[in-house]
């Protein structure tokens, strides 16, 4: 198996910021820290307002399991309501190379 990174990109929901998507993500990220495979996560603001939501997983299929688990097991977390739904660009791929600092 190699590892997968998983970037999911989207406007929050109006009115909404930064602070208040990480917030609405406390039950999303004990939860994640519980998936078979997790290893890291990164969320960041582009300079437009978009967020750019990035995880590391041990595999491609832990990743694809975890999503699938995001909107069943946890389809009643409030980060559901803090994201734009319309403007969702979700994607998992291997990872072919690495370098390390």
């Amino acid at each position: 198996m190699t590892e997968a990174v998983e970037i999911t990109t989207f406007q929050l929901a109006h009115g909404l910021t930064m602070k208040d998507f990480i917030k609405a993500n406390k039950d999303i990220n004990i939860w994640l820290k519980s998936q078979k495979g997790f290893v890291s996560r990164r969320i960041c603001e582009r300079d437009d307002g978009s967020i750019l939501d990035m995880l590391i997983w041990k595999s491609a299929e832990d990743g694809r399991r975890a999503a699938s688990g995001i909107v069943t097991e946890m389809a009643g977390s409030p980060v559901h309501a803090a994201i734009n739904q319309s403007t969702v660009d979700w994607t998992i791929s291997a990872v072919h190379h690495t370098m390390d600092g």
